[in-house]
């Protein structure tokens, strides 16, 4: 059986330095190689998980409503870059499911609000928790050093979603 690569293997020459133009093959490296992470952990996560899982933008809608509770549909949709009738259809669904409540707005009853029920906030709350501990146990298997820089790598990380998001 063949082994399981995330990231492609290349054989390339050596990087070039930012003064030589190197960012943007450093970038797509970069965006290649949190692509493979963020796809394996959620495919490890899900293959671990026990309950049906939801589609991906489902999943994101809760933890947007999770991260900012009573947010409007709209807001939802601009935050999410969905069209508003999209983001309609996911609140649907995840009311039928019982993983969301909606509310109309007291001042304006066309605008509906939304949060996550308990049973959603426990399903994010786990399958977050199972993910860090696939994530943890995977890195428990990395040498020292590679811990060291991947630590290392998250302010830097979060500073670079920051510049990404601003226009």
């Amino acid at each position: 059986m063949k082994e399981f690569s995330p990231v492609p293997v290349t054989a390339s020459a050596p990087a070039a330095t930012p003064a030589e133009g190197g960012h943007a093959d450093a970038a797509a490296e970069f965006l290649a190689a949190l692509s493979a992470v963020r796809r394996t952990a959620r495919r490890a996560t899900r293959q671990t998980w026990s309950a049906d899982p939801l589609p991906v933008a489902q999943s994101e809608l809760l933890r947007l409503v999770l991260a900012q509770p009573g947010i409007s549909v709209a807001e939802a949709a601009a935050e999410l870059r969905l069209a508003p009738n999209t983001v309609s259809t996911l609140v649907g669904r995840l009311v039928t499911q019982g993983l969301l409540t909606r509310h109309r707005g007291l001042s304006d009853g066309r605008s509906v609000f939304l949060a996550v029920t308990a049973k959603a906030h426990k399903r994010i709350v786990d399958y977050r928790d199972l993910r860090a501990e696939l994530t943890q146990a995977a890195m428990a298997e990395l040498a020292p050093e590679d811990v060291t820089a991947l630590v290392n790598a998250v302010p830097a990380m979060q500073r670079l979603a920051t510049r990404l998001a601003q226009p």
